[in-house]
């Protein structure tokens, strides 16, 4: 425990799920959090009250993922907020499915702005602020490696650039001493994917372990990332799902 004692973190998208348990899973290591949030001002109050009961300092920004400007304005307040930046999350995303036969551009548009231009911008205004130390985590997909399913293409399209983008990014910032690395969560119990869910049974039997994740599950993987233990691992991707992918 408080092994990010000292340092300060930005998490895209931290009002729910998986990003509110980052969130809540960093400040309880010690680190002082900043997260953006789209909508529910009500869920990102609450975010934030749980990372001040740890005794942590707190941001809650609302931030449009797909807006350049906006994205380049939350790093920036993050930073201003907490006296600096040292944990760049980009967990900020939309899930949209369609068949290829019936998405439209405007769809296919919309989640490659936010799940992966909105990801390199992020990282692009992060990157004058980080330190030596320095760590960018993203948020992926398993669906990058396995498609199930004849809806979620488009959607594991935007997941799979983000494996070349952590790759490319890793090389660029090794010599400042800044990781990147790539959590890619399996079927995990949140709004979207509810363990309980319509579809919960067929994901669950592809599972080794036979259950969903939790939020905090992921969250456990990015901590660690964040931690002076993992100053030597970059460009890697963790697979937080149970043995989805074996």
């Amino acid at each position: 425990m408080n092994q990010l004692n000292g340092k300060k973190a930005l998490v895209t998208g931290g009002s729910r799920g998986i990003g509110a348990a980052i969130a809540l899973a960093l400040a309880e290591q010690g680190a002082d959090v900043a997260f953006t949030y789209a909508r529910s001002p009500e869920r990102a109050a609450e975010v934030k009250q749980a990372i001040e009961a740890e005794g942590r300092k707190a941001a809650a920004i609302q931030a449009d993922a797909a807006d350049p400007k906006a994205i380049r304005r939350a790093v920036d307040d993050a930073a201003e907020a907490l006296g600096g930046l040292d944990i760049l999350v980009n967990n900020a995303a939309i899930a949209t499915y369609s068949t290829i036969a019936d998405v439209s551009a405007e769809t296919i548009d919309e989640l490659f702005a936010i799940n992966v231009r909105g990801a390199i911008l992020t990282a692009q205004a992060a990157m004058q602020h980080l330190p030596a130390g320095g760590r960018i985590i993203t948020i992926g997909s398993g669906g990058a490696d396995r498609i199930v399913g004849d809806t979620g293409t488009i959607y594991f399209m935007t997941k799979s650039a983000l494996q070349t983008f952590t790759r490319g990014l890793a090389r660029e910032l090794g010599p400042r001493d800044i990781t990147a690395n790539l959590v890619q969560p399996g079927s995990t119990d949140t709004d979207m994917n509810p363990a309980d869910g319509p579809f919960a049974d067929f994901q669950k039997s592809l599972i080794p372990l036979g259950r969903y994740g939790t939020p905090q599950d992921v969250a456990a993987a990015v901590a660690f990332l964040a931690t002076p233990a993992a100053r030597h691992i970059t460009g890697a991707i963790l697979n937080v799902d149970g043995g989805q992918l074996t």
